[in-house]
Protein backbone atom coordinates (compact mmCIF):
# COMPACT_ATOMS: atom_id res chain seq x y z
CA UNK A 1 0.00 0.00 0.00
CA UNK A 2 2.92 2.71 0.83
CA UNK A 3 4.52 1.58 -2.07
CA UNK A 4 1.31 2.50 -4.13
CA UNK A 5 1.10 5.80 -2.43
CA UNK A 6 4.50 6.70 -3.33
CA UNK A 7 3.48 6.30 -6.82
CA UNK A 8 0.81 8.51 -6.07
CA UNK A 9 3.13 11.23 -5.06
CA UNK A 10 5.43 10.43 -8.21
CA UNK A 11 2.60 10.89 -10.63
CA UNK A 12 3.11 14.92 -9.99
CA UNK A 13 6.42 14.74 -11.96
CA UNK A 14 5.19 12.35 -14.52
CA UNK A 15 1.36 12.71 -15.81
CA UNK A 16 0.23 14.98 -18.60
CA UNK A 17 0.10 18.35 -16.28
CA UNK A 18 -3.65 19.16 -18.02
CA UNK A 19 -4.78 16.22 -16.43
CA UNK A 20 -3.19 16.52 -13.12
CA UNK A 21 -4.51 19.91 -12.69
CA UNK A 22 -8.17 18.54 -13.37
CA UNK A 23 -7.71 15.44 -11.66
CA UNK A 24 -6.42 18.18 -8.29
CA UNK A 25 -8.40 21.14 -8.97
CA UNK A 26 -11.64 19.17 -9.76
CA UNK A 27 -12.18 17.55 -6.02
CA UNK A 28 -10.78 21.24 -4.52
CA UNK A 29 -13.51 23.16 -6.76
CA UNK A 30 -16.59 20.72 -6.09
CA UNK A 31 -15.46 21.11 -2.42
CA UNK A 32 -14.75 24.78 -2.24
CA UNK A 33 -18.56 25.66 -4.18
CA UNK A 34 -20.39 23.24 -2.44
CA UNK A 35 -19.10 25.00 1.30
CA UNK A 36 -20.02 28.48 -0.91
CA UNK A 37 -23.20 26.78 -1.49
CA UNK A 38 -23.60 25.87 2.32
CA UNK A 39 -22.73 29.81 3.14
CA UNK A 40 -25.49 30.99 0.63
CA UNK A 41 -27.80 28.51 2.08
CA UNK A 42 -27.20 29.60 5.85
CA UNK A 43 -27.06 33.13 5.24
CA UNK A 44 -30.62 32.90 3.27
CA UNK A 45 -32.10 30.64 5.85
CA UNK A 46 -31.16 33.81 8.29
CA UNK A 47 -32.34 36.80 6.06
CA UNK A 48 -35.57 35.42 5.13
CA UNK A 49 -36.60 33.76 8.78
CA UNK A 50 -35.07 35.91 11.10
CA UNK A 51 -34.31 39.11 9.56
CA UNK A 52 -32.19 41.94 8.34
CA UNK A 53 -30.22 42.65 11.64
CA UNK A 54 -29.82 39.05 11.90
CA UNK A 55 -27.86 39.08 8.38
CA UNK A 56 -26.10 42.26 9.35
CA UNK A 57 -25.39 40.50 12.49
CA UNK A 58 -23.74 37.93 10.65
CA UNK A 59 -21.70 39.74 8.67
CA UNK A 60 -20.48 41.04 11.84
CA UNK A 61 -18.99 37.85 12.81
CA UNK A 62 -17.08 37.27 8.88
CA UNK A 63 -13.85 39.33 9.75
CA UNK A 64 -13.71 36.68 13.30
CA UNK A 65 -14.75 33.74 10.82
CA UNK A 66 -11.34 34.88 8.94
CA UNK A 67 -9.23 35.38 11.71
CA UNK A 68 -9.82 32.03 12.95
CA UNK A 69 -9.67 30.46 9.17
CA UNK A 70 -6.34 32.74 8.98
CA UNK A 71 -4.52 30.55 12.21
CA UNK A 72 -5.95 27.48 10.63
CA UNK A 73 -4.81 28.13 7.34
CA UNK A 74 -1.10 29.04 8.37
CA UNK A 75 -0.52 25.53 9.71
CA UNK A 76 -2.39 23.66 7.12
CA UNK A 77 -1.37 25.20 4.07
CA UNK A 78 2.19 25.81 5.82
CA UNK A 79 2.61 22.13 6.56
CA UNK A 80 0.87 20.68 3.34
CA UNK A 81 3.38 22.70 1.07
CA UNK A 82 5.91 21.17 2.98
CA UNK A 83 4.55 17.85 3.15
CA UNK A 84 4.78 18.73 -1.03
CA UNK A 85 8.01 19.69 -1.76
CA UNK A 86 9.40 16.63 1.12
CA UNK A 87 7.32 13.87 -1.04
CA UNK A 88 8.87 15.59 -4.32
CA UNK A 89 12.65 14.78 -2.79
CA UNK A 90 10.87 11.73 -1.70
CA UNK A 91 12.40 12.48 1.96
CA UNK A 92 9.26 10.78 3.35
CA UNK A 93 10.19 10.46 7.05
CA UNK A 94 10.24 14.44 7.37
CA UNK A 95 6.71 14.07 5.35
CA UNK A 96 5.75 11.64 8.63
CA UNK A 97 6.69 14.28 11.32
CA UNK A 98 5.14 17.50 9.54
CA UNK A 99 2.17 15.64 10.04
CA UNK A 100 2.39 15.07 13.45
CA UNK A 101 3.46 18.57 14.13
CA UNK A 102 0.50 19.87 11.78
CA UNK A 103 -2.26 18.11 14.07
CA UNK A 104 -0.28 19.57 17.50
CA UNK A 105 0.36 22.96 16.01
CA UNK A 106 -3.93 22.95 15.07
CA UNK A 107 -4.46 21.72 18.87
CA UNK A 108 -2.61 24.53 20.39
CA UNK A 109 -3.10 27.32 17.89
CA UNK A 110 -7.08 26.40 18.25
CA UNK A 111 -7.32 26.29 21.97
CA UNK A 112 -5.24 29.54 22.90
CA UNK A 113 -7.70 31.10 19.53
CA UNK A 114 -10.83 29.84 21.35
CA UNK A 115 -10.26 31.24 25.25
CA UNK A 116 -8.66 34.53 24.43
CA UNK A 117 -11.77 35.33 21.88
CA UNK A 118 -14.52 34.41 24.21
CA UNK A 119 -12.83 36.27 27.19
CA UNK A 120 -13.27 39.81 24.75
CA UNK A 121 -15.89 38.94 22.74
CA UNK A 122 -18.28 41.59 23.23
CA UNK A 123 -15.31 44.14 22.57
CA UNK A 124 -14.00 42.25 20.08
CA UNK A 125 -17.75 42.52 18.22
CA UNK A 126 -17.79 45.93 18.87
CA UNK A 127 -14.77 46.97 16.81
CA UNK A 128 -16.45 44.85 13.92
CA UNK A 129 -18.68 47.40 13.70
CA UNK A 130 -21.63 45.45 15.59
CA UNK A 131 -24.21 47.68 16.62
CA UNK A 132 -26.70 47.77 19.54
CA UNK A 133 -28.96 45.72 17.14
CA UNK A 134 -26.71 44.03 15.46
CA UNK A 135 -24.36 42.82 18.77
CA UNK A 136 -27.00 39.69 20.42
CA UNK A 137 -27.07 38.02 16.76
CA UNK A 138 -23.22 38.13 16.07
CA UNK A 139 -22.76 37.23 19.64
CA UNK A 140 -24.99 34.21 19.52
CA UNK A 141 -23.25 32.81 16.42
CA UNK A 142 -20.24 33.15 17.90
CA UNK A 143 -19.92 31.82 21.08
CA UNK A 144 -21.24 28.23 19.48
CA UNK A 145 -18.47 28.64 16.82
CA UNK A 146 -15.45 29.31 18.97
CA UNK A 147 -16.50 26.65 21.52
CA UNK A 148 -15.71 24.24 18.07
CA UNK A 149 -12.99 26.33 17.33
CA UNK A 150 -10.53 23.17 17.93
CA UNK A 151 -12.41 21.25 15.53
CA UNK A 152 -12.78 23.84 12.94
CA UNK A 153 -8.51 24.41 12.58
CA UNK A 154 -8.18 20.32 13.08
CA UNK A 155 -10.61 19.57 10.02
CA UNK A 156 -8.83 22.58 7.60
CA UNK A 157 -5.78 21.27 8.20
CA UNK A 158 -5.87 17.66 7.76
CA UNK A 159 -7.98 18.24 4.48
CA UNK A 160 -4.86 20.32 2.95
CA UNK A 161 -2.57 17.39 3.98
CA UNK A 162 -4.85 14.50 2.74
CA UNK A 163 -4.59 16.52 -0.67
CA UNK A 164 -0.59 17.08 -0.21
CA UNK A 165 -0.66 13.25 0.37
CA UNK A 166 -2.21 12.96 -3.03
CA UNK A 167 -5.53 12.24 -1.65
CA UNK A 168 -7.44 15.17 -3.32
CA UNK A 169 -10.65 12.94 -3.83
CA UNK A 170 -10.45 12.07 0.14
CA UNK A 171 -10.00 15.97 0.42
CA UNK A 172 -13.35 16.57 -1.40
CA UNK A 173 -15.06 13.78 0.16
CA UNK A 174 -14.30 15.49 3.23
CA UNK A 175 -15.78 18.52 2.29
CA UNK A 176 -19.11 17.42 0.29
CA UNK A 177 -19.65 15.31 3.61
CA UNK A 178 -19.61 18.69 6.10
CA UNK A 179 -21.73 20.52 3.81
CA UNK A 180 -24.26 17.86 3.16
CA UNK A 181 -24.57 17.45 7.01
CA UNK A 182 -24.17 21.06 7.39
CA UNK A 183 -27.23 21.85 5.01
CA UNK A 184 -29.59 19.36 6.21
CA UNK A 185 -28.77 20.11 10.31
CA UNK A 186 -29.33 23.90 9.12
CA UNK A 187 -33.00 22.80 8.07
CA UNK A 188 -33.63 20.78 11.33
CA UNK A 189 -31.77 23.71 13.43
CA UNK A 190 -33.00 27.17 11.86
CA UNK A 191 -36.08 26.00 9.97
CA UNK A 192 -37.50 23.12 12.25
CA UNK A 193 -37.02 24.10 15.82
CA UNK A 194 -36.12 27.77 14.81
CA UNK A 195 -33.42 27.94 17.02
CA UNK A 196 -32.13 31.20 15.11
CA UNK A 197 -28.27 32.21 14.35
CA UNK A 198 -27.16 29.88 17.18
CA UNK A 199 -29.10 26.59 15.24
CA UNK A 200 -26.67 27.69 12.07
CA UNK A 201 -23.42 27.73 14.56
CA UNK A 202 -24.60 24.47 15.75
CA UNK A 203 -24.81 22.54 12.62
CA UNK A 204 -21.55 24.01 11.03
CA UNK A 205 -19.36 22.54 14.36
CA UNK A 206 -21.38 19.09 14.37
CA UNK A 207 -21.21 18.50 10.50
CA UNK A 208 -17.21 19.57 11.14
CA UNK A 209 -16.98 17.46 14.10
CA UNK A 210 -18.00 14.06 12.40
CA UNK A 211 -16.04 14.89 9.08
CA UNK A 212 -12.95 15.36 11.46
CA UNK A 213 -13.50 11.72 12.34
CA UNK A 214 -13.64 9.97 9.17
CA UNK A 215 -9.73 11.85 8.58
CA UNK A 216 -8.29 11.14 11.60
CA UNK A 217 -9.43 7.52 10.87
CA UNK A 218 -7.90 7.72 6.92
CA UNK A 219 -4.88 9.09 8.82
CA UNK A 220 -4.92 6.21 11.56
CA UNK A 221 -4.08 3.36 8.72
CA UNK A 222 -0.55 2.28 9.61
CA UNK A 223 -0.73 1.10 5.50
CA UNK A 224 -0.53 4.64 4.46
CA UNK A 225 2.55 6.17 3.41
CA UNK A 226 1.43 9.32 5.99
CA UNK A 227 0.13 8.37 9.05
CA UNK A 228 -0.42 8.84 12.69
CA UNK A 229 1.82 6.87 15.09
CA UNK A 230 3.89 7.73 18.58
CA UNK A 231 6.83 9.80 18.50
CA UNK A 232 5.95 12.08 15.67
CA UNK A 233 3.99 14.94 17.82
CA UNK A 234 6.45 16.31 19.64
CA UNK A 235 7.05 20.02 18.36
CA UNK A 236 10.58 20.32 16.37
CA UNK A 237 11.86 23.81 15.86
CA UNK A 238 12.69 23.29 12.48
CA UNK A 239 9.63 21.63 11.29
CA UNK A 240 7.67 24.69 12.90
CA UNK A 241 9.52 27.20 11.24
CA UNK A 242 9.08 25.75 8.11
CA UNK A 243 5.60 25.13 8.23
CA UNK A 244 4.99 28.77 9.65
CA UNK A 245 7.13 30.17 7.01
CA UNK A 246 5.25 29.11 4.53
CA UNK A 247 2.04 29.65 6.23
CA UNK A 248 2.68 33.20 6.80
CA UNK A 249 2.10 34.31 3.48
CA UNK A 250 -2.15 32.82 3.74
CA UNK A 251 -2.13 33.65 7.35
CA UNK A 252 -1.59 37.87 6.19
CA UNK A 253 -3.90 37.38 3.21
CA UNK A 254 -6.61 36.29 5.65
CA UNK A 255 -5.68 38.64 8.52
CA UNK A 256 -5.81 41.02 5.58
CA UNK A 257 -9.04 40.55 4.34
CA UNK A 258 -10.30 40.50 7.99
CA UNK A 259 -8.80 44.10 8.91
CA UNK A 260 -10.07 44.74 5.41
CA UNK A 261 -13.93 43.27 6.66
CA UNK A 262 -13.64 45.28 9.63
CA UNK A 263 -13.26 48.58 7.75
CA UNK A 264 -15.60 48.03 5.40
CA UNK A 265 -18.09 47.03 7.32
CA UNK A 266 -17.71 50.19 9.84
CA UNK A 267 -17.48 52.58 6.25
CA UNK A 268 -20.69 50.81 5.24
CA UNK A 269 -22.28 51.81 8.51
CA UNK A 270 -21.11 55.13 8.37
CA UNK A 271 -22.40 56.10 5.30
CA UNK A 272 -25.65 53.75 4.98
CA UNK A 273 -26.52 52.31 8.71
CA UNK A 274 -27.17 48.60 9.06
CA UNK A 275 -28.83 48.18 5.75
CA UNK A 276 -25.82 49.14 3.72
CA UNK A 277 -23.70 46.66 6.26
CA UNK A 278 -26.20 43.95 5.50
CA UNK A 279 -25.75 44.68 1.13
CA UNK A 280 -21.90 44.56 1.69
CA UNK A 281 -22.64 40.94 3.63
CA UNK A 282 -24.25 40.06 0.74
CA UNK A 283 -22.52 41.10 -2.09
CA UNK A 284 -19.33 39.88 0.10
CA UNK A 285 -21.32 36.18 0.19
CA UNK A 286 -22.09 36.48 -3.84
CA UNK A 287 -18.31 37.51 -4.64
CA UNK A 288 -16.44 34.69 -2.56
CA UNK A 289 -19.46 32.21 -4.04
CA UNK A 290 -18.06 32.83 -7.17
CA UNK A 291 -14.21 33.48 -5.84
CA UNK A 292 -14.44 29.65 -4.29
CA UNK A 293 -14.23 28.40 -8.02
CA UNK A 294 -10.42 30.20 -7.96
CA UNK A 295 -9.35 29.12 -5.08
CA UNK A 296 -10.37 25.84 -6.06
CA UNK A 297 -8.06 26.00 -8.70
CA UNK A 298 -5.28 27.56 -7.14
CA UNK A 299 -5.54 24.36 -4.27
CA UNK A 300 -5.49 22.17 -7.17
CA UNK A 301 -2.34 23.19 -8.44
CA UNK A 302 -0.63 23.72 -5.91
CA UNK A 303 0.76 20.33 -4.88
CA UNK A 304 1.76 19.75 -8.62
CA UNK A 305 3.19 22.99 -8.76
CA UNK A 306 5.44 22.40 -5.48
CA UNK A 307 6.15 18.72 -6.38
CA UNK A 308 7.43 19.64 -9.79
CA UNK A 309 9.25 23.00 -8.34
CA UNK A 310 11.27 20.39 -6.02
CA UNK A 311 11.96 17.80 -8.86
CA UNK A 312 13.52 20.75 -10.71
CA UNK A 313 11.17 20.09 -13.74
CA UNK A 314 10.14 24.16 -14.62
CA UNK A 315 8.40 23.10 -18.20
CA UNK A 316 5.78 21.53 -15.96
CA UNK A 317 5.42 23.78 -13.43
CA UNK A 318 5.06 26.44 -15.72
CA UNK A 319 2.74 25.03 -18.29
CA UNK A 320 0.25 23.83 -14.92
CA UNK A 321 0.69 27.72 -13.96
CA UNK A 322 -0.76 29.10 -17.58
CA UNK A 323 -3.49 26.44 -17.63
CA UNK A 324 -4.51 27.47 -13.63
CA UNK A 325 -4.36 31.41 -15.20
CA UNK A 326 -6.33 30.61 -18.16
CA UNK A 327 -9.04 28.29 -16.09
CA UNK A 328 -9.47 30.79 -13.48
CA UNK A 329 -10.22 33.86 -15.83
CA UNK A 330 -12.80 31.88 -17.70
CA UNK A 331 -14.82 30.71 -14.42
CA UNK A 332 -14.62 34.54 -13.57
CA UNK A 333 -15.77 35.65 -16.90
CA UNK A 334 -18.65 33.86 -16.53
CA UNK A 335 -19.34 34.63 -13.04
CA UNK A 336 -19.28 38.60 -14.05
CA UNK A 337 -21.90 38.11 -16.89
CA UNK A 338 -24.40 36.39 -14.89
CA UNK A 339 -24.03 39.25 -11.97
CA UNK A 340 -24.25 42.07 -14.44
CA UNK A 341 -27.49 40.68 -16.20
CA UNK A 342 -29.12 39.57 -12.74
CA UNK A 343 -28.32 41.49 -9.87
CA UNK A 344 -31.73 42.27 -8.57
CA UNK A 345 -32.17 38.28 -8.97
CA UNK A 346 -29.28 37.08 -7.10
CA UNK A 347 -29.85 39.92 -4.11
CA UNK A 348 -33.44 38.38 -3.47
CA UNK A 349 -32.39 34.96 -2.58
CA UNK A 350 -30.63 36.50 0.70
CA UNK A 351 -33.39 39.05 1.22
CA UNK A 352 -37.03 39.89 1.30
CA UNK A 353 -36.89 43.43 2.18
CA UNK A 354 -37.33 45.86 -0.74
CA UNK A 355 -34.51 48.32 -0.16
CA UNK A 356 -32.11 45.90 0.96
CA UNK A 357 -32.62 43.81 -2.23
CA UNK A 358 -32.35 47.37 -4.26
CA UNK A 359 -29.23 48.03 -2.45
CA UNK A 360 -27.36 44.82 -2.74
CA UNK A 361 -28.03 44.32 -6.16
CA UNK A 362 -26.81 48.58 -7.09
CA UNK A 363 -23.90 48.15 -4.78
CA UNK A 364 -23.15 44.09 -6.03
CA UNK A 365 -22.85 45.32 -9.55
CA UNK A 366 -20.10 48.22 -8.99
CA UNK A 367 -18.56 45.62 -6.35
CA UNK A 368 -18.35 43.60 -9.32
CA UNK A 369 -17.31 45.88 -12.52
CA UNK A 370 -13.93 44.60 -13.38
CA UNK A 371 -13.99 41.31 -11.45
CA UNK A 372 -12.71 38.82 -13.98
CA UNK A 373 -8.48 40.18 -13.73
CA UNK A 374 -8.95 39.15 -9.94
CA UNK A 375 -8.49 35.35 -11.26
CA UNK A 376 -5.33 35.64 -12.88
CA UNK A 377 -4.19 37.85 -9.62
CA UNK A 378 -4.73 35.39 -7.21
CA UNK A 379 -2.90 32.63 -9.04
CA UNK A 380 -0.20 34.06 -9.62
CA UNK A 381 0.50 35.05 -6.21
CA UNK A 382 -0.31 31.71 -5.14
CA UNK A 383 2.19 30.03 -8.05
CA UNK A 384 4.87 32.27 -5.78
CA UNK A 385 4.10 31.13 -2.42
CA UNK A 386 3.51 27.56 -3.71
CA UNK A 387 7.60 27.58 -4.96
CA UNK A 388 8.82 29.14 -2.02
CA UNK A 389 9.26 32.78 -3.00
CA UNK A 390 6.96 34.00 0.61
CA UNK A 391 8.07 37.29 -0.05
CA UNK A 392 6.50 38.19 -3.49
CA UNK A 393 3.81 36.37 -2.26
CA UNK A 394 3.19 38.01 0.62
CA UNK A 395 3.65 41.47 -1.13
CA UNK A 396 0.78 40.62 -3.49
CA UNK A 397 -1.70 39.42 -1.76
CA UNK A 398 -0.99 42.54 0.94
CA UNK A 399 -1.17 44.89 -2.37
CA UNK A 400 -4.39 44.51 -3.06
CA UNK A 401 -6.45 45.20 0.17
CA UNK A 402 -4.15 47.17 2.38
CA UNK A 403 -2.05 49.41 -0.09
CA UNK A 404 -4.95 49.70 -2.43
CA UNK A 405 -8.43 49.23 -1.02
CA UNK A 406 -8.04 51.01 2.29
CA UNK A 407 -6.96 53.80 1.46
CA UNK A 408 -9.52 54.20 -1.44
CA UNK A 409 -12.24 53.21 0.87
CA UNK A 410 -11.29 56.31 2.74
CA UNK A 411 -10.53 58.79 0.68
CA UNK A 412 -13.77 58.25 -2.22
CA UNK A 413 -16.94 58.01 0.00
CA UNK A 414 -15.85 61.56 1.04
CA UNK A 415 -16.79 62.73 -2.61
CA UNK A 416 -19.33 59.72 -3.51
CA UNK A 417 -20.78 58.87 -0.20
CA UNK A 418 -21.65 55.39 0.28
CA UNK A 419 -21.26 54.49 -3.63
CA UNK A 420 -17.18 55.64 -3.14
CA UNK A 421 -17.24 52.69 -0.32
CA UNK A 422 -18.41 50.53 -3.17
CA UNK A 423 -15.98 52.28 -5.81
CA UNK A 424 -13.46 51.32 -3.90
CA UNK A 425 -13.13 47.54 -4.28
CA UNK A 426 -13.43 47.62 -8.26
CA UNK A 427 -10.54 50.30 -8.51
CA UNK A 428 -8.21 48.10 -5.59
CA UNK A 429 -8.71 44.83 -8.36
CA UNK A 430 -7.45 46.18 -11.39
CA UNK A 431 -4.88 48.01 -9.57
CA UNK A 432 -3.56 44.41 -7.72
CA UNK A 433 -3.61 42.85 -11.15
CA UNK A 434 -1.80 45.76 -13.31
CA UNK A 435 1.13 44.93 -10.22
CA UNK A 436 1.27 41.51 -10.55
CA UNK A 437 1.86 40.74 -13.93
CA UNK A 438 5.62 42.94 -13.75
CA UNK A 439 6.67 40.59 -10.87
CA UNK A 440 5.34 37.65 -12.84
CA UNK A 441 7.36 38.39 -16.01
CA UNK A 442 10.43 39.25 -14.01
CA UNK A 443 10.54 36.15 -12.54
CA UNK A 444 10.28 34.09 -15.58
CA UNK A 445 13.09 36.16 -17.06
CA UNK A 446 14.93 35.00 -14.33
CA UNK A 447 14.11 31.53 -14.63
CA UNK A 448 15.14 31.44 -18.20
CA UNK A 449 18.55 32.49 -17.41
CA UNK A 450 18.97 29.42 -15.11
CA UNK A 451 17.48 27.50 -17.59
CA UNK A 452 20.38 28.46 -19.68
CA UNK A 453 22.85 28.86 -17.45
CA UNK A 454 22.35 25.13 -16.63
CA UNK A 455 22.40 23.65 -19.94
CA UNK A 456 25.69 25.42 -20.42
Amino acid sequence: MAIDNKQKALELGQKPVGTLLWQYALPAIVAMTASSLYNIIDRASIGQLVGPDAIAGLGITFPFMNLSAAFGSAVGIGASTSISVKLGQRDYDTAQRLLGNTVSLNLIVGLIFMVVSLVFLDPILRFFGASDATLPYARQFMQVILVGNVITHMYFGMNAVLRAAGKPRHAMYATLFTVGCNILLVFAFVWWFRWGIRGAALATITSQTIALCWQMWIFSNKDELLHLKRGIYRLKASLVKNIISIGISPFLMQTTSCIIVIFMNNQFYRYGGDMAVGAYSISNSVVMALFMFVMGITQGMQPIVGYNYGAKKFDRMLRCLWLSIAAATAVLVVGWTLTMLFPRQIASIFASDPELIELTAHGTVINMFVFFVVGSQAVITNFFQCIGKVKISIFLSLSRQLIILLPLAYVLPLFWGLDGVWYAMPASDFGSFAMTLPLLWWYLRKLKSYGEGNHH
